[in-house]
């Protein structure tokens, strides 16, 4: 017996690739399993088209180079990732995936109470948390976590800097008086 899923438009996080950097291949053809609707960056196009992978949206200002077929090429305001976010939102979809070189220096903040947001690096995954967020974790986990004077957190362990590790396969969950936080966890 076989079973078949039907996916609904904008159910999937969409994916926008910022810039490819070194991440993994395999990792990226899990993102692509459900075909979400495709952003891609002038500089990640070539790569992406190169992998054989169907671009839905292009956001570049001049094409100097072959176009896939079916592509929808949106100029670019102010920079890349506001005029991909942007229409993301103005498009009604509720969710991103977003690869890039760092998660760190990608400024999303802004744009994450209107969209979830999901960065991912070759390194980490960062995202928004609001307060009484929980989650199972393996233990060793590491997560990263700005500085907040009032975080209580359960079943992790505090390793210095902004640091934290998962102390036991289980639950971790985190309180805190502000609207909310973004949080960076190793893959």
């Amino acid at each position: 017996m076989s079973s078949h899923h039907i996916v609904k438009e904008k159910q999937e996080p969409a994916l926008y690739i910022h810039q490819f950097g070194d991440f993994e291949e395999e990792y990226l053809g899990q993102l692509l399993e459900w075909s979400p609707t495709l952003l891609a960056g002038a500089m990640a196009y070539e790569k992406i088209n190169s992998l054989g992978i169907k671009v839905d949206i292009l956001l570049a200002n001049e094409t100097d180079f072959a176009l896939q077929e079916h592509l929808k090429v949106i100029p670019i305001v102010e920079n890349e990732v506001h005029t991909a976010l942007s229409y993301l939102i103005e498009n009604g979809f509720p969710a991103v995936n977003i690869i890039c070189l760092s998660v760190e220096d990608l400024a999303v903040e802004a744009y994450s109470t209107q969209l979830n947001i999901l960065l991912l690096d070759s390194k980490y995954k960062k995202y928004r948390i609001v307060s009484g967020y929980s989650v199972w974790k393996p233990a060793g986990l590491c997560f990263l976590i700005a500085h907040t004077a009032d975080l209580i957190y359960t079943n992790l362990q505090h390793k210095g800097g902004n640091e934290y590790e998962v102390i036991a396969d289980g639950l971790v969950s985190f309180q805190f008086d502000a609207k909310h936080l973004f949080i960076t966890e190793k893959i």
